[in-house]
């Protein structure tokens, strides 16, 4: 862990990992959906959440000189291959199961993470870039999240293209900070950010954010996507 941090950060970054769980756990829940992918998709998540952090408080990430860089290779990796299996093999049993109010809901949480990533900056323990005093707006995601909640459950009004259009433009914030952040650790494939680099996400539990945090968001927009596409008519049911 990270010495010196002021009391606050850590433990609201914790507490909004596993805000993020639960709530991916909610929807798998009530999904209705086949239980074999779904107690699945909740071991790996269970499984990756304790094997990261026991990797990260050995401080096996913080050695950075390897190429591909280890947060990578056994940080991130795994979690695109697992969201990649899904989208191949259960996309009909599991992800068209998936209530889309809570794959909606579940981008709130982002909100806390740039409130962290801001007071990492302070701390200098990530660059400014990454930061919504920076080039990161994904704050914006989950600040409309009310908005688009409200519009697409509450109203009369169409959901299907508004909720194709924020998916489509939140995910494009995504992986802005996405890039922004992989270009920004340091390692060989290190791109900018040379004076202040990405250093945080090396340690626990910031180590939660690419990979647990990021992957259900990002799991979360593509499953929505999925299942507004797969659509042939407008519909507001979350199932």
């Amino acid at each position: 862990m990270i010495e010196g941090l002021p009391g606050y950060i850590s433990p609201l970054f914790i507490a909004t990992t596993f805000l993020t769980v639960a709530t991916f756990f909610y929807a798998v829940r009530t999904s209705g959906s086949e239980k074999g992918p779904a107690n699945a998709a909740l071991f790996l998540i269970t499984f990756w959440l304790v094997f990261v952090m026991s990797l990260s408080l050995t401080g096996f990430y913080l050695e950075t000189d390897s190429t591909p860089p280890r947060l990578f290779f056994l940080g991130i990796v795994p979690s695109l291959l697992v969201i990649a299996a899904y989208f191949t093999f259960f996309r009909e049993s599991f992800i068209a199961h998936l209530p889309l109010e809570t794959l909606t809901l579940i981008h709130v949480i982002r909100v806390p993470v740039e409130i962290v990533l801001f007071w990492l900056y302070q701390e200098g323990l990530i660059p400014k870039v990454m930061t919504f005093e920076g080039r990161n707006f994904d704050i914006l995601a989950g600040l409309t999240v009310p908005i688009i909640y409200f519009f697409a459950f509450h109203t009369h009004f169409n959901p299907r293209f508004l909720l194709i259009g924020w998916n489509l433009a939140a995910l494009g914030l995504l992986a802005n900070i996405v890039t922004t952040a992989a270009l920004s650790i340091p390692s060989p494939i290190q791109q900018m950010s040379f004076d202040q680099p990405n250093r945080a996400i090396l340690y626990f539990p910031f180590i939660w954010l690419p990979a647990i945090v990021v992957p259900i968001v990002m799991f979360s927009h593509f499953a929505s996507l999925y299942k507004l596409f797969r659509q042939s008519k407008p519909a507001r049911a979350s199932n």
